[in-house]
């Protein structure tokens, strides 16, 4: 398990053991250098001492080996350069003393060494510097030891203080697990740490859209059900007229009736299955591939041909421009482009014209998009009701035509999905041109 409380402390600790070890260093560094000097002091200290002392003649055998505890190791040179006194035997220490300070390697390690020439003799003490680094590391040791002792009690505190620095945390997951499922309500973020208030903030606009996306369901729901009520109610009517159809004539003509509302209501559901699939969510998203508007277009208007004919409206390509490319869904652009010909097709009189034309803005601008667009000679749309034919289930008043409503809804849901704007407004035909305009492939935030 990842725990943060535990993640924390580790990472608490680790940086605190750091910190001693650094400290360490530094202590020692500080210790030694100190000790250095001081060591240094006694050692020009013992060699002025000896300046009024009495030698013999030159050392002709080994003395007897000194005390273990004696860290000093002297010698004593005439003005010849013969040697009067030798504290240590067998030390390996050179034979000739440089005078002053220095530091000299010898395979029992480095000494440090002081020579001073007095009256007619030359004194040298030296000292193995290995005795200064054991003193460094002791006095640092010493320093430090009292710290290290502590450390487990900083990792109870750091536990302790760390969980209670998540304990608001743990409130507001038990107050979101103790939600009902339809209690949306925004999060309480007053007793909530600042450093978690983007989490709280996140989580709030979450429940918000939830709540939005729930309410949209809603309304879907109802509408679906409101609009559904009639077709069925008209089908059971007209099942009635079929049985009740006494001559083959009626029967056939209850039947034609019935064929139609059939038809009408399968025509609906479709429809709603088709919105439903484009709300966000709804299902996995699809793949996106890069599309020429232009086949689109051509497709569709192949598709509708037939339709167009049958009530002699002249349906057509304006221009079509091949380079306006775009990334999205290929089913989704089909279904749109079919809806805006099939709505187009619907309330342009017999006898009318439907141009249909893909554009490009010009390159350098603004906000360039790829536009497919659809004009057409019907009555067309107020402008204040513009809106409002986006919505769902709405159809305007004394329209003649059967329709579900959910035409431009449909088309507004996929143009959204694809981050295209969706622009609706007077047709050079006279009746109404309505545009969708996608980012170019090379331009798209999601390729």
């Amino acid at each position: 398990m990842n725990s943060l409380r535990r993640t924390l402390l580790m990472s608490l600790l680790a940086a605190l053991v750091a910190v001693f070890l650094a400290g360490a260093l530094a202590t020692y560094t500080a210790a030694r250098a100190e000790i250095d000097g001081l060591m240094d002091y006694q050692l020009r200290q013992l060699a002025l001492s000896l300046r009024d002392q009495q030698f013999g003649g030159p050392v002709a055998t080994p003395l007897a080996p000194p005390e273990e505890s004696l860290d000093f190791v002297i010698q004593v040179w005439d003005s010849s350069g013969v040697q009067l006194y030798l504290s240590r035997p067998h030390s390996s220490l050179p034979s000739l003393a440089q005078l002053g300070y220095s530091t000299v390697r010898t395979p029992e390690g480095d000494w440090r060494v002081y020579s001073v020439p007095l009256r007619d003799r030359v004194i040298q003490v030296a000292q193995p510097m290995s005795v200064r680094s054991s003193m460094a590391a002791d006095a640092a040791l010493r320093t430090l030891l009292p710290l290290l002792a502590v450390v487990p009690l900083f990792g109870a505190l750091i536990w302790y203080l760390v969980g209670r620095g998540l304990r608001p945390l743990e409130r507001l997951a038990r107050d979101v697990a103790t939600r009902r499922p339809d209690s949306l309500e925004p999060l309480r973020a007053d007793h909530v740490p600042d450093e978690a208030q983007p989490l709280v903030r996140a989580l709030n606009h979450l429940l918000d859209r939830l709540g939005q996306a729930l309410a949209v369901q809603r309304a879907f729901v109802a509408d679906a059900a409101h609009e559904l009520r009639t077709p069925l109610a008209a089908l059971q009517i007209q099942l009635q007229l079929c049985e009740r159809a006494g001559d083959p004539a009626a029967r056939a003509a209850a039947f034609a009736e019935l064929r139609a509302g059939l038809q009408r209501a399968t025509h609906m559901v479709q429809q709603l299955l088709t919105l439903a699939r484009q709300e966000p969510g709804s299902a996995p998203p699809a793949v996106q591939a890069r599309l020429a508007l232009a086949d689109i277009a051509r497709q569709t208007l192949a598709d509708h041909a037939t339709l167009a004919d049958a009530r002699n409206i002249d349906l057509g390509a304006d221009a079509l421009d091949d380079g306006a490319v775009v990334l999205g869904d290929p089913a989704a652009l089909r279904t749109l482009a079919g809806n805006l010909i099939d709505n187009a097709i619907r309330y342009t009189p017999e006898g009318g014209r439907i141009d249909v034309g893909v554009r490009r803005d010009p390159a350098g601008g603004i906000d360039p998009r790829c536009w497919i667009e659809v004009c057409d000679s019907g009555p067309g749309i107020p402008p204040d009701e513009r809106e409002r034919v986006l919505d769902r289930f709405y159809r305007r008043n004394g329209q003649e035509q059967t329709g579900t409503g959910l035409g431009l809804a449909i088309v507004r849901s996929i143009a959204d999905r694809h981050e295209a704007r969706l622009v609706l407004d007077t047709s050079p035909l006279g009746g109404l041109r309505i545009a969708v305009g996608f980012p170019p492939a090379g331009a798209s935030g999601k390729g």
